[in-house]
């Protein structure tokens, strides 16, 4: 599950960097694209914050997915009568 919220991030960040690349250039090089860079770099903004969002949401569902298997390992591991350790 964490593996889908790796690649969004991954693909919304890589999305902020061309746009941001784009609100760099100049409008000579972008014909028939509006010459608002403002736009450009606010976009890329919410796309780089989005793609960190997504990123944070990753980590935080694997480190619990790890959590709940070795709780369950655990649990398994005491009803044999096992020593932890």
């Amino acid at each position: 599950m964490s593996r889908n919220y790796y690649i969004l991030a991954g693909t919304l960040l890589f999305l902020a960097l061309v746009l941001a690349a784009m609100a760099l250039l100049p409008s000579s090089y972008q014909p028939g694209l509006p010459a608002i860079g403002s736009l450009g770099w606010t976009v890329a903004l919410l796309l780089l914050l989005a793609g960190l969002g997504a990123a944070l949401i990753g980590m935080l569902s694997h480190l619990f997915e790890q959590v709940e298997r070795r709780s369950e390992e655990e649990r398994r591991r005491k009803r044999r009568g096992e020593k932890s350790g």
